[in-house]
């Protein structure tokens, strides 16, 4: 577009050239300048100094301030002041502004000033002066500029305007008449003036109306002809030799519609250009006769007497016979003018062309020279044609987010299809954009996967889709899909993508309609404008439609322009948009195969892997070196210094030479060791070998990690595992797409080479599923269990490193904050080389690493920096808030959106972001801070640069604000809460200040009782603070219970047991079925209860009366841990601590009662609790008690069975979720089996003989409950006590205390009931494997004899029972011929009954997690029964070595193992595992590597017993 009709403010650079060779600077200086990408707003704003700079003299200084100054809105805001102190008066011309034709500079200017209040209306701009712009509209009530006189500039038009809003109600003689009285006067004058103009016909052109001066309001038109005719008036009004020059230069009238608020027509504006070329006019005067009615009645015309007119400001007047002379004389200097000026035009519309390529890029880019991945785009499309879709090769290496296609047949034949050669989309409408208000904004994202893939959404249904997505029309696409468009551009817009991060890009190819419109519309309001919105248009036509369909907004032309490229064909914006691109053309990437050679990676496939990031052998050669300057690979190479992740840039720029070499700590040599020994000499006896990297934050464990992968890349294929917020995917998807990296082009499946796999901070429970799953998918493919398949690379955070490298010494690394004395000289020598290039300040991370992280140094650091600081400045406030969440929430950051929204830089930054909000940091922010970028969803944020850092920032501001000030401060922040933004990951960060607890195994110093905030709070301020921050967070997450129960715990520790219990209610009410939560009420009664029992416990006697309260706490402690144990989600977590808080209490409210002075004799105690005997002294003071404590005794013994069989199911690990939430004390939480062996020695000593002290016990004379009760407080009461027994390393030891608890049973063993019996069996098959030779022994036909009467009878049996069944019955010979069927068959009954009894309960959390607890030996008789341990004598190694060896099935490989062991056959058939006994088929549950075959084949494998039924171990096909 032509720089003089638009205002100078929208000038681009090449506009800007244009200006300065009309004023007649010099070329060379012009050039520099362009070079310099000055615009318009640049020149506005130039100074003297800026242009001595860049070598221009004085002269040419002078010239272009001086015609810069002209441009300026001073002169502009004076005769806007002018314009609204006029009414009926027109300005003189010297008011006239110089850009008339341009409405925005004029809004800009005039609207501010206007007493008339025009600025309540909006303004509209004219048509394109000469053009037949059918598109065009005016809408109706927008205000145009004020009428203009002439400009100094003869080809900038001038205008005049007419209502005509009395006239166009006439009849058609009288409208005609004065429609060519209007024309005629004013062409006339135009010509006289050599000046262009248009009169507009249906623009107010009073100010005594209620309409505005300038205001649309149309005309209404029965037949344009009749204006067209109207001119006919031409010929009597000009004299016979003129005639002819007016018809030249008065063009036909022109018809605009106007619109209404609803874009509907209905009136018209009609306007005429009158067009002096100097050819026609050069040496004439013009005068004219004007038509006019004779009458009002209009039935005669008559013509005004000869008359010259010319233009005074805005008016029309007859040039008076003084002037005449004069006016004469100035025609010549006119003439000249005009010609120089059609010259000029002439010359710039040969010569001038826009620089699409150049203005393409810079839109594209933002001003870089380069297109890399900083930026996310947003496509809107119409339908292609199929020569331009292979004109789109460029959106294929660009970074795109996700697509909004209008093409019905996309997907089938159109741009989807073409697109998704490339790369594999998520295909969605837009109803799948309406984010569900129960679902959190990460939930949202990680659902439609929306950083893992593009997302293509269909805006008008798919034609080839049969789920009833059919395209619609115009008018339904509005009424029914508008606003799921209006809904999702909201959610791009505000809540994923930040601004300043993305550029949507319009791609019109077919005819534009409506909707497209409006999807521009949506992101031009929810974008605060079009900065970032780029339009590509090929067709011109096409563009023109689209503009005057967005102007009908109110948008103006200028303003859609700056931001179009049309008219370039897409061939050339294809090629000029890949030599911009920071990755060339290369198509697919390679990686090493197991012949030695190569193959290559296609992109969609790649894609399809979206859970890995794949490190290929040729891992950035993609990018185009050359386009990159020194600028970018500095701050690549300085970010990391600063304490950022390496890149694999990074690396690669190393290689290149184009940066330093990255260090490489001597953690590096000792994993490449491991690697060679696993993988090159191939001494591995697993398919999957784990090795763990604990790091010291900040040491350089993550960079050793993936120099780790770098060097391994042409040797193995090597991956990271994505773990981000938004994209935490299943270890069954990362497996399959593992897998699917190891298969790929490889031909035989058996020899691949192995993946090399990064996990990143992940949790254990996390990883050994990984394990699991990788090893049950190399079972699936029939790799040999040796064959090397799969390496994870563990990388964790710890405080300990060398501590954690104690659990697997072989396989661990630890990376200190410590150097070696090498590293010590290697860090040095890199700092000094980096001190030139850098300010040490910018590369402090590694300063600090290379001073070992000194904390004298650290100290130091940050004092010099906190002397000078301002705290009351909102940076300052910022510094703490970062600091605070980096001290104590790993991983944590503040989105730089969230920064700016503090900051209230949101309108000031749009643009220059980046730039802006560096700027606008104190110098200790800069300093502190670094800037962050997620690898997946490129949203930038910011920590501090090391958490020492942050812990030692907040030990310095503690005398100036302590932590909970802060902490305070920033729940109270409404600013910081409200921003739409990245509120998820926000609002879980502070949320997890007040929640989440350190735990020793996730490698933190301690496991804390709260979060360390909390704890800081309470031990260094006051616990009234840390309570007063508590309710806070309470009420800023919307009263969450679990808020509220760190209340009820922090009050409970502190013994305000009211309070505790007031908040541990508060919390039930708000999730009265969370097993954690009740199991807290439970906790708060029963340290109430401790509290208030051992206080009465110091006085002497106790009256039954006295601790009738205590009584009370107890049981409503008992009963809320009888809630959290029934609760439905009790049955999912490991071990319910309930019924350990049950038991707790229990026991030491029997201790209470025995020191009540009625029950000072036992036995009148028993009496109590055991019979219905009542002593008179408790009845009334106990009357609501009597009946609960009666049944006491069977209720604690509940209790433990309970505890009993969980822990005789699972294996104990807990999850993350259930290790944040427990409440249970150490033993509880960390040695189950060794709490219930002693719980149960406590509860039965109530109701037994003392057996220490009596070793000979009548056995024939005790009652059966002190006999049971003797034996109970053995270990003999319960399967899982009788089996723990068996840990203890000194056999003999626990062969005595076997013999012993046998020898409390009666001879006669038929007076024992069902649960007794259960329990004597066992003891006799631990004694067989602890002291096979022990005289208290029974045959294998004695113990199956007795186990018979399970048999019979249809009462239930407990779970106990059928194991023991599956233990003594197990057919030796699987065939049936050598035992009776009847013994098959009580196998087959106790396996199946087990089974169908697991699967009745809730067991999904915990899978992967069954106890084996005997399995299948070659001996014959009890000694085929080998019990666990047996095995684990075998294994030598630390126990996270011994799990290993389980898992990775290297335990089936020791000979003593093999040797003991009996492998059993049995069959796969659909996936599942059987063994045949006699006719009947049992299933057999497969576990650790032991997946099954894909096929139906014959296995075999050794056999283990559960309380799940019978597990397989080490399946192998039978060869």
């Amino acid at each position: 577009m032509d720089y003089s009709s638009i205002p100078c403010s929208d000038w681009n650079e090449s506009q800007v050239s244009s200006w300065l060779q009309s004023i007649g600077l010099k070329p060379e200086h012009i050039q520099k300048l362009e070079k310099e990408e000055v615009t318009g707003p640049v020149l506005l704003t130039i100074k003297k100094k800026y242009l001595h700079e860049i070598g221009f003299r004085g002269g040419q200084i002078q010239l272009l301030l001086s015609k810069r100054d002209e441009l300026l809105p001073k002169s502009k805001n004076k005769s806007c002041h002018d314009e609204a102190g006029r009414k009926d008066a027109k300005p003189s011309s010297d008011d006239v502004t110089e850009s008339s034709d341009n409405v925005t500079e004029l809004e800009q200017t005039c609207s501010p000033s206007d007493d008339s209040a025009t600025h309540a209306k909006p303004a509209s701009r004219f048509r394109k002066f000469d053009d037949n712009d059918e598109q065009f509209r005016y809408k109706r009530n927008t205000i145009l500029p004020p009428e203009t006189g002439i400009n100094k500039n003869l080809i900038i038009p001038c205008h005049e305007y007419k209502s005509l809003e009395n006239a166009c109600k006439l009849e058609t003689r009288i409208l005609k008449v004065k429609f060519a009285n209007e024309v005629i006067r004013f062409a006339c004058a135009c010509m006289n003036m050599r000046a262009n103009g248009t009169i507009h016909f249906g623009v107010m052109d009073k100010t005594k109306t209620s309409y505005k001066h300038g205001e649309i309001i149309g005309i209404e038109i029965e037949n344009k002809e009749d204006f067209e005719d109207a001119l006919d008036y031409i010929e009597n009004s000009f004299l016979a030799q003129q005639q002819s020059d007016a018809r030249k230069c008065i063009r036909s009238p022109k018809f605009i519609p106007v619109i209404d608020e609803n874009n509907q027509t209905g009136k018209w504006i009609v306007e005429v250009d009158v067009v002096p070329a100097v050819n026609v006019v050069r040496g004439k005067l013009y005068s004219a006769h004007i038509p006019k009615l004779r009458n009002e009645k209009g039935s005669d015309v008559e013509y005004e007497q000869k008359a010259y007119y010319h233009r005074v400001g805005a008016n029309t007047p007859r040039v008076t016979e003084d002037e005449l002379v004069s006016f004469i004389q100035a025609l010549k200097d006119l003439d000249q003018t005009r010609e120089q000026e059609e010259n000029y035009q002439n010359l710039t519309q040969v010569h001038f062309k826009e620089d699409l390529g150049r203005k393409l890029s810079v839109l594209l880019t933002r001003g870089k020279k380069y297109m890399d991945n900083t930026l996310r785009y947003i496509i809107v499309s119409n339908r292609f044609d199929q020569e331009n879709l292979l004109n789109i090769r460029f959106l294929a290496h660009m970074n795109v987010f996700c697509v909004f296609d209008f093409d019905p047949d996309s997907k089938s034949s159109g741009f989807c299809h073409n697109y998704q050669e490339h790369h594999a989309v998520n295909l969605h409408f837009l109803q799948d954009y309406c984010h569900k208000e129960n679902m959190t904004l990460t939930d949202f994202v990680k659902k439609l996967q929306l950083f893992d893939r593009r997302s293509w959404i269909f805006c008008n249904g798919r034609s080839d889709y049969i789920g009833g997505e059919d395209p619609c029309d115009e008018t339904t696409w509005i009424k029914n899909k508008k606003k799921l468009l209006k809904r999702a551009i909201s959610v791009i817009c505000n809540e994923i993508l930040p601004k300043g991060s993305f550029v949507v890009l319009f791609i019109l190819i077919s005819e534009v309609e409506q909707p497209i419109v409006d999807t521009f519309l949506e992101f031009y309001s929810e974008m605060s404008g079009n900065e970032d919105i780029v339009i590509i248009s090929e067709s011109r036509e096409n563009y023109k439609k689209w503009s005057s369909l967005a102007q009908a907004s109110r948008l103006s032309e200028a303003e859609l322009e700056q931001n179009s490229i049309v008219g370039m064909p897409m061939s050339h914006i294809d090629a000029t948009i890949q030599s911009i691109q920071l990755t060339n053309l290369q198509a697919t990437r390679r990686l090493p195969v197991s012949n030695k050679g190569v193959c290559f990676l296609k992109p969609v496939d790649e894609d399809h892997m979206l859970s890995l990031e794949v490190v290929s052998i040729d891992q950035c050669d993609e990018t185009n070196v050359d386009l990159m300057e020194q600028e970018p690979i500095n701050k690549i190479e300085q970010y990391f210094y600063q304490g950022g992740k390496i890149d694999w840039k990074n690396l690669w720029l190393a290689d290149k030479n184009r940066c330093g070499e990255v260090i490489k700590r001597d953690a590096y040599s000792d994993i490449n060791n491991m690697l060679e020994e696993i993988v090159l000499s191939n001494t591995s006896k697993r398919c999957i070998e784990n090795i763990n990297i604990y790091h010291h934050p900040g040491s350089g464990g993550s960079t050793v990690a993936r120099q780790i992968l770098w060097n391994w890349r042409s040797k193995v294929r090597c991956a990271v595992v994505k773990q981000s917020c938004e994209t935490q995917h299943q270890p069954a998807t990362v497996c399959e797409h593992a897998v699917m990296l190891r298969n790929y082009q490889e031909v035989d499946k058996n020899a691949c080479l192995p993946v090399l796999l990064l996990l990143e901070d992940c949790n254990t429970e996390y990883q050994d599923g990984l394990r699991r799953e990788l090893s049950n998918a190399v079972a699936a493919l029939k790799i040999s269990s040796s064959t090397m398949c799969f390496i994870v690379l563990c990388c964790k955070r710890s405080l300990d490193p060398e501590k954690m490298c104690k659990a697997l010494p072989l396989r661990t690394v630890a990376v200190t904050h410590k150097l070696s004395h090498e590293e010590k000289k290697l860090f040095s020598n890199k700092v000094e080389n980096l001190k030139p290039k850098y300010n040490p300040e910018f590369i402090l991370t590694f300063v600090l690493m290379s001073k070992e992280f000194q904390p004298s140094y650290i100290k130091d650091f940050v004092e010099n920096l906190l002397k000078e600081i301002d705290h009351s400045c909102p940076q300052t406030q910022l510094i703490k808030f970062v600091s605070l969440l980096n001290s104590h929430i790993q991983n944590s950051f503040l989105s730089i959106s969230h920064c700016e929204a503090f900051l209230y830089l949101g309108i000031q930054l749009e643009g220059v972001r980046h730039h802006m909000f560096e700027n606008y940091l104190s110098e200790q922010a800069k300093f502190f801070f670094i800037q962050l970028k997620s690898s997946e969803t490129n949203i930038s944020s910011v920590r501090i640069i090391h958490p020492l850092v942050a812990k030692e920032i907040l030990k310095q501001l503690s005398s100036h604000q302590p932590q909970s000030a802060i902490a305070m401060d920033l729940l109270q922040n409404k600013v910081l809460f409200d921003h739409r933004y990245g509120k998820d990951e926000f609002q879980k960060f502070v949320r997890d200040l007040f929640i989440k607890r350190t735990k020793k195994s996730k490698g933190d110093s301690n496991d804390s009782w709260f979060s360390p905030l909390i704890e800081h709070v309470w031990n260094t301020e006051t616990e009234e603070k840390a309570i007063d921050l508590l309710k806070v967070a309470y009420e800023r997450f919307e009263e969450d219970a679990f808020v509220a129960q760190q209340l009820a715990r922090l009050f409970n520790e502190n013994r305000r047991f009211e309070e505790a219990q007031t908040w541990a209610e508060r919390a039930k009410s708000r999730l009265p079925q969370h097993t954690y939560i009740l199991d807290t009420v439970g906790q708060v009664y029963k340290k109430w209860f401790y509290h208030k029992h051992d206080a009465i416990l110091e006085k002497d006697p106790i009256k039954p009366e006295d601790i009738t309260d205590i009584i009370d706490m107890a049981l409503k402690g008992i009963n809320a841990f009888r809630s959290s144990e029934n609760c439905p989600q009790s049955q999912t977590v490991c071990l319910n601590n309930s019924y350990f808080g049950e038991v707790d209490i229990g026991c030491r409210l029997l201790e209470l009662l025995a020191h009540v002075d009625v029950f000072a004799i036992k036995s009148k105690l028993m009496d109590y609790l055991l019979t219905d005997h009542i002593p008179e002294e408790v009845q009334r003071p106990w009357q609501k008690f009597h009946s609960y404590l009666k049944g006491m005794n069977n209720r604690i013994r509940n209790a433990l069975e309970c505890i009993c069989e969980d822990l005789a199911r699972f294996q104990n690990h807990s999850s993350e979720e259930e290790e944040e939430l427990d409440e249970g004390e150490p033993d509880e939480v960390n040695h189950p089996k060794k709490w219930l062996q002693r719980k149960c020695a406590v509860f039965a000593k109530f109701f037994s003989d003392n057996i220490e002290k009596d070793e000979a016990v009548n056995t024939d004379t005790d009652s059966p409950l002190i006999r049971q009760m003797n034996i109970f407080q053995l270990g003999g009461g319960n399967v899982t006590t009788i089996l723990y027994l068996l840990s203890d390393n000194k056999k003999q030891r626990a062969g005595e205390k076997l013999e012993k608890i046998i020898s409390l049973f009666p001879a006669d063993l038929k007076d024992l009931d069902k649960t007794e019996l259960i329990n004597f069996i066992f003891c006799q098959i631990a004694l067989s494997c602890a002291s096979p030779g022990s005289g208290k022994l029974l045959s294998i036909q004695e113990l199956q004899d007795l186990s018979k009467q399970f048999c019979g009878g249809r009462s239930a049996l407990p779970a106990t029972a059928y194991f023991l069944l599956s233990l003594l019955f197990w057919p030796e010979d699987l065939t049936g011929k050598e035992h009776s069927t009847t013994r098959s068959d009580i196998f087959i009954k106790a396996v199946n009954s087990l089974q169908r009894y697991y699967e009745m309960k809730p067991t999904a959390s915990r899978k992967g997690r069954i106890l084996t607890h005997f399995l299948l030996g070659k001996a014959r008789g009890l000694n085929k029964i080998v019990h666990k341990t047996t095995i684990e004598k075998f294994i030598k190694g630390t126990l996270n070595e011994r799990r290993l060896k389980w898992q990775g099935g290297e335990v089936w490989t020791n000979p003593n193992v093999v040797q003991l062991l009996k492998r059993v056959d049995g069959y796969t058939e659909n996936g599942n595992l059987f063994i045949r006994i006699s006719d009947s088929n049992i299933r057999v549950i497969p576990l650790f590597s032991a997946s099954l075959p894909n096929s139906n084949e014959n296995v075999t494998f050794y056999l283990g017993f559960s309380f799940h039924g019978v597990v397989a171990f080490d399946i192998k096909v039978s060869q």
